[in-house]
């Protein structure tokens, strides 16, 4: 299933395990992440330890920045490695395997969902302090206050024409979507819902839509744990 995807045949030739791509790896600074074991493991073609991949933590931790495409001597990605095997983790449900897989449904109805709603990965409208405390309180200020601050930086809110946070035409949205549905984006996010849904069943946490239910809100700040 992997050869299938152009992203594999791409990212890997002949790894040599020198490291170089760990050595350069700025995820590799922050968690126990290590793309050198990761190219070196589908190599292997063991699928046991491919499908443990699929299941693990591992393969979300990478920025997708590609520094190793730019320093592996024998002209490997990891980068794009990694991206067939999140997508091999999706479209086989092993996503809901890991606390990181897991948070694929935080990002497809918060990112995702801000994309086809407002034509903006993030919009100030859907920002608020209850779900990224790191902005802290000057963000409610900002907020309630946000048509008269934006007017005066010189955005143009909700306003059409060109400018920062302008209204996307309604024609725009519409495009987005027919996109969505060609790249297969739109079918990621119905596997997304359908395995997320079928993971809380198993937990027994309430599902629901949006972002207002138990098993997002566990997911989200990294809670769940398997049985």
């Amino acid at each position: 299933m992997l050869q299938k995807d152009i992203r594999f045949r791409e990212g890997l030739n002949a790894c040599i395990d020198c490291g170089t791509c760990t050595a350069i790896c700025p995820a590799a600074q922050f968690y126990d992440y290590d793309p050198r074991i990761i190219t070196d493991t589908v190599q292997t073609r063991d699928n046991n330890k491919i499908e443990e991949l699929l299941k693990s933590d591992t393969i979300w931790y990478c920025g997708e920045c590609l520094s190793c495409k730019t320093r592996c001597p024998r002209g490997n990605t990891p980068g794009y490695i990694i991206q067939a095997l999140r997508a091999l983790s999706v479209e086989t449900g092993l996503f809901a395997e890991s606390e990181k897989g897991r948070q694929q449904l935080a990002i497809k109805r918060t990112v995702g969902e801000s994309i086809l709603k407002f034509g903006y990965c993030v919009y100030i409208d859907d920002v608020d302090t209850q779900m990224y405390p790191e902005q802290g309180p000057v963000w409610d200020w900002l907020k309630n206050n946000r048509e008269k601050i934006l007017e005066r930086t010189g955005a143009n809110y909700k306003g059409n024409g060109s400018g920062t946070l302008r209204l996307t035409p309604e024609e725009s949205l519409v495009d987005l979507k027919k996109i969505f549905d060609a790249t297969g984006a739109s079918q990621r996010f119905e596997i997304i819902e359908k395995y997320s849904k079928e993971k809380a069943k198993q937990l027994g946490i309430p599902f629901g839509k949006g972002k207002d239910n138990e098993y997002f809100e566990s997911v989200y700040e990294g809670g769940i744990e398997d049985e």
